[in-house]
């Protein structure tokens, strides 16, 4: 697959833009240092104070968490289904809510 390296923030991407999905070869961010080469598993997305989308992914070989900036061609329905993933599937019972 041919990934644009120019669209907005895609400078230093690390992550697919169709799937969101990486792979773990930074200790910090641009380093390639290292040792895991795990598959990196896009869980959630944060913003930033400024508005900024940023991509959660966990190590699905040593359950690291990285955080990762958006680039302006990802898949938007994918990034739309990261942020509404915690309504869809709520990570407690529903129905316990009642009883709160």
């Amino acid at each position: 697959m041919d990934v644009s390296t120019d669209a907005l923030g895609t400078a230093h991407r690390n992550h697919c833009p169709n799937c969101l999905w990486s792979r773990h070869l930074d200790d910090s961010p641009g380093d390639r240092a290292a040792d895991c080469g795990s598959l990196m598993e896009p869980i959630a997305i944060t913003v930033r104070g400024d508005g900024e989308w940023v991509i959660v992914h966990r190590c699905r070989g040593c359950a690291e968490l990285h955080l990762n900036r958006t680039a302006g061609d990802d898949n938007p329905l994918m990034l739309l289904r990261l942020a509404v993933k915690p309504l869809a599937q709520p990570p407690f019972p529903m129905e316990r809510i009642g009883e709160l």
